[in-house]
């Protein structure tokens, strides 16, 4: 596993798996964010990396996204 060192890469990184994470859910940007209770653009700025989200943020998006906030760090996971 490669080490995630630069913010911009933890924030693409993060992002990717939120995106991934709601694909396997089946849910739109659009559902995601209703169910987390942010804006869409909120979300598109996640899952593009743009966006350095809070903590609250991230575990109302876990929570809308039906999975522990651990599950959003999984990348980072040095045991893997």
């Amino acid at each position: 596993m490669q080490v995630v060192t630069r913010k911009t890469d933890v924030l693409k990184t993060l992002g990717e798996r939120v995106a991934m994470l709601r694909r396997e859910g089946d849910l739109t940007q659009e559902q995601l964010a209703e169910r987390a209770g942010v804006s869409r653009n909120h979300i598109a700025d996640i899952e593009l990396g743009a966006r350095n989200t809070g903590v609250w943020s991230l575990i109302l998006v876990a929570r809308a996204l039906d999975v522990a906030p651990s599950e959003l760090f999984r990348p980072f996971d040095k045991r893997r």
